[in-house]
Order: C-alpha cells, then structure tokens, then sequence
C-alpha cells in the first residue's frame, strides 16, 4: 500500500528480503533450472559444436606432424593450424581453389564428424530451452544454423593463403544447409524422447500420400545405394592383391597407415555413389575422356590410392558387374508396393501414377548425390571426375520410375481386390444386370390417433373399385398411380339410385375420416404444447432444436393427388 504523502509504487521492482543460506541456495538451484532463451544458447551450442570439430582435426593434424619428417615446430605451427582449418572446412564439403584449378571432389565421410557433434548440440540445446511444440522445432534448428554459418564464413576468410582459397559462400551456405539438419533432427529426437512421441507418430501426422511417396523414396534410394555398396566391395575384393601393392608402394608406416585408411573411409560414401551411378547405367569419369561404365571401361592413370584398384581395367565391363543393372529395377518395385502399401488408390489407374512419382522423386535425390560426390581434383585432365549429375537423375527416374510403377498397380490390386463384392456373370462371362428392385406401394395415410395411446380408432375406409384407365395414362416402375377423374358426357345416363346409395355412403365415410384426421390434429397440437411448457418448466428454451430422435419418431403423412390424363407428365428416360 502507498501513504497519500507518497507515490504510487507500481512499477516499482518490489524489494526482496534478504534471505538465509539454505533460502539463497534454494533461490540460486530454481535461477539455474530456468529455461535458457533459444537464440542465445544456440549461438553457445553451434561455438561448441565448431571448436570440438577443430579440435579433434588439430590433434589429428599434430599426429601427422609427428610421425612425418618435419622442421621446427615454431617454423610451421601457423601452416599446421592453417591446415587443420581447411580439414574443417573440407569436412563441410566447402571446395577451394588452387594456382592450377580448383578441388572440389572432397569426401562426404568427413561430414559425419560436424553432423554428430552438431546432432548433439542440437540435443543439449533442447534440453536447456523450453520449446512448447514440437513445431517450434525450427526455432532451435535456426538458433544453431546461423551463428554455425557466421563461424564457417570467418574460418573460410582465416584460412586464405595466396595458394588456397576457400569459397567463403559455399562456407557459409554449406555450414548453414548441415547445421540446421543435424542441429534441429538432435533438438526433435530430444523433444520427442521427453514428450514419449514415437517415429511412428511423427509419420502418422502426415497425410497419407505425402507420407508414402516419403517412405517409397526412402526405401527406393536406400536399395541404390545398399547395392552400390555390395558391388564396390566385391569388385575391391577381386582387386585386393593390387590394392596391397600400392599400399607397399607408399610405405606410409604406421601412423600415416592409419591416416591413410581414414582418408580412404572418408571417400567411401563416394565411392558407393560412383557404384550407383555405374549400376544405373551412366557410370561416371576418373578424368577428361575417361568414361566407367556397364557399355565400357576407358580409364586413364589414376592416383596412386588404394581404394582406386576397384575401377575395372580398359576394355569390356566384366560381365559379373553386369548383375547389379538388376538394383535399381528391384529398387524401384520394392519402392513401389510401399507406396501403395500405406495408402492404397480406389482408382486403379491412379496406382501407376504415384509409383512413377516415386521414381522421379527418387532421381531427383540420386542426381544431388551424384553432384556433391563429384568435381574437379585439380586442373588439366583431373578436371573432370565422378557422374553426370542430370544424366543419373535422368536414367534413375526412368528406370526406378517405371518398375515402381508396375508394383505399384499390382500391389494396389492386391491390397484392395476385396473391397469391391463381386457381381454373378452370365455364361457368356459378361456381368449380369443387378436386379432392379421392385417398387415398393405407397402405404396409406393413416392418422396420428392409431399410433397414440389412448386415441379413438379410425373406421377402416372401405375399397374403392379401381378404374379401368385409357391407354395414354404413363404407368410403370417408379411412377406413382395416377387416378384420372372422367368427365360425364352429355349424353350419358345418370347414376341409379342404388349407385346414389353408395354415393352417399362413401361421402359418409370420407366425412368421418376427415373428422378423425381434425381429431388428431388437435390432439397431436394439444401434446406439443404441453411438451413445450414442460420444456420451460425445466429451463430450457423454446426456440432451441428438439433432438434428432424426436424428430425421427414422428410420423410422415402422404398426400395422394387426383389429375386428369391431359395433366399427367410423360416418362422422362
């Protein structure tokens, strides 16, 4: 409260009393469990994640200083710092340039280093924040992404010498492109571990046709890429002696041993997309004129790298290779069914149609491997190395395209060959015609007083003859009955008094009828006004909608018409 001699204190920060120990402690443990702002923490979760990574390559780089000749080590600290920086950036696919031309074949292994460490910043980042949804995920994602891409684009202006010079924006893009990857899949996997949100849960809130196009994907280029797998290692295990021979040619030793089979697992994910290239049919180039692939081998010297004893010798492709022309085919099919396994089409001509989706989305995630798996090594005849990125995505639409377009129609009959019944055939095999069902005769109107208890009976009218009608009055399935009224001719006799007799018997029961209809009406009145009074006698309000079962439990009333045959309308086919 405030005196009236002093000033309001709102606004004011109310004063804190000052507190014991165990009460500060306890006071600093709930500042501490806190949640951290996003775009702050990110900016320590990507400078963690960047100064591990430089870490583990200046200890490797300092390993290989070590076990190779060398001079003072005040001499060439900054060219092994230097050194270590441009590994960093190699290991973020960053290409350089050089007096010769330019390197850009690098190797995609090296980015599974920043990716785990990344994946873990992303981790710790989403445990220290509070995130609320899982949709906000980008938020985390983005934190880590940009200040990663500032790091990578200085490092890439640190790194320049007059004979290297690394792409600063493909720095800074790269560097963006797999931070906000593996920072925001760490920061999901950890929110979906505290929220309990399966894999699978994440699938099912996509709608079911994007979701299996995603899995037919998946599914498609991991079996490329398995089967490039297999046919590079057994093609290096055909070439092992040779590959033993150049190892002893380098003499590495044992610690550049080491390096040397890192540096070659490095280049493996390389290597198998060279394989899926050569499987789909493209193949790829070891240089300016040299072409690998199932029409044929024209290769060239190639560097002394062991790995490199797997390329097949000039001259006819082997003919074992010639099996794996069979992957992307068996690919594609296995794509296929899943495409359609998830969410299979009423229609059985859409089924084709998404499985050649499919293999066109597959091509289009071949041809980006097959464009960041290859590039240039240097100038002069190194210039050209690896696939052809549009002639693999190409080939790899087609082929993958169309046996998933195949599976596809026959899993999708497969999955829905019983929701249709089936129809009985004449003999002729044709489907017979479903019977039509028979018109059902219109029920006479009865009154309400017959269905409520305690109401007077209606007299039961009597039948009334049928009249012959003329022959241009429409009858037939679906019409309803037409009663003409026949005017009396001139010359035409007047009813006997026995017909007048009857006359005035029918008007007598019409009369009654009548009556008792007017009964019931007044009664049925009577009984919804007493609902509506017992309605407001329990609060509820009158204009409100009476429930659907009321309404149903009403009773329908029919109105017969009489019309002359001049007024009667025509079948309509």
């Amino acid at each position: 409260m405030s005196t009236p001699g002093s000033p309001p204190d709102r606004g004011r920060p109310p004063k804190r009393p000052r507190a014991s120990a165990a009460g500060g402690s306890a006071a600093s443990a709930r500042v501490a469990d806190a949640p951290r702002p996003v775009y702050s923490t990110g900016g320590i979760a990507a400078a963690t994640a960047a100064g591990l990574g430089l870490a583990v390559i200046i200890t490797l780089a300092m390993i290989g200083w070590v076990a190779a000749p060398h001079d003072a080590f005040g001499e060439e600290i900054g060219d092994i710092l230097r050194g270590a920086v441009l590994a960093w950036l190699v290991g973020h696919h960053v290409s350089f340039s050089v007096p010769d031309g330019q390197i850009a074949l690098l190797p995609l292994g090296l980015v599974l280093l920043p990716g785990l460490l990344l994946y873990r910043s992303g981790r710790w980042l989403a445990r220290s924040c509070s995130i609320p949804r899982l949709r906000y995920v980008y938020r985390a994602a983005l934190a880590i992404a940009g200040p990663y891409a500032a790091i990578a684009g200085t490092l890439a202006l640190v790194a320049r010498t007059e004979s290297v010079e690394p792409s600063m924006p493909r720095a800074l893009a790269m560097g963006f492109v797999i931070a906000f990857l593996a920072g925001g899949l760490g920061a999901l996997r950890q929110m979906t571990l505290d929220k309990g949100v399966s894999v699978r849960d994440l699938l099912d809130l996509m709608p079911a046709r994007p979701r299996s196009l995603l899995v037919g994907m998946l599914v498609s280029t991991g079996t490329l890429l398995l089967g490039g797998l297999l046919l590079f290692l057994v093609a290096l295990a055909f070439s092992l002696p040779e590959a033993v021979e150049m190892t002893r040619t380098l003499r590495p030793g044992l610690v550049g041993g080491a390096l040397l089979l890192v540096v070659q697992l490095a280049y493996l994910p390389n290597a198998v997309v060279f394989s899926v290239c050569y499987a789909l049919g493209p193949g790829f180039a070891v240089g300016t004129g040299t072409v690998v692939a199932p029409t044929g081998v024209s290769a060239g010297a190639l560097p002394v790298l062991p790995m490199l004893a797997a390329v097949p010798e000039n001259g006819a492709a082997p003919v074992a290779s010639l099996i794996a022309l069979a992957v992307p085919f068996a690919a594609g099919a296995l794509g296929g069914v899943l495409t359609q396994r998830s969410a299979p089409d009423a229609v059985s001509e859409a089924a084709p149609l998404w499985g050649f989706v499919c293999g066109v989305t597959t091509g289009t995630l071949c041809a980006a491997l097959a464009e960041v798996a290859g590039g240039p090594l240097g100038g002069e005849r190194l210039s050209e190395m690896g696939p052809s990125a549009w002639q693999v995505g190409l080939v790899a639409a087609l082929e993958v395209g169309v046996a998933a377009a195949v599976a596809a129609w026959a899993a999708n009959w497969w999955y829905t060959r019983g929701s249709h019944p089936s129809r009985p055939r004449s003999a002729r095999g044709r489907r017979a015609p479903e019977p039509r069902p028979e018109p059902q005769l219109r029920p006479e109107p009865h009154s309400v007083s017959e269905s409520r208890p305690g109401s007077k009976p209606r007299p039961e009218p009597k039948s009334r003859p049928e009249p012959e009608l003329p022959p241009d009055v429409p009858v037939g399935e679906g019409l309803a009955t037409v009663t003409p009224l026949r005017r009396r001719e001139d010359g035409e006799s007047r009813p006997s008094p026995d017909q007048d007799g009857r006359e005035d018997t029918e008007r007598t029961d019409r009369a009654a009828e009548r009556a008792a209809h007017r009964q019931a009406r007044r009664e049925l009145r009577e009984q919804r006004r007493e609902e509506r009074r017992a309605r407001r006698a329990e609060g509820g309000r009158w204009w409100r909608r009476r429930p659907a079962e009321d309404e149903e439990s009403e009773e329908l009333y029919g109105i017969t018409y009489e019309a002359e045959p001049d007024q009667t309308d025509a079948p309509q086919s």
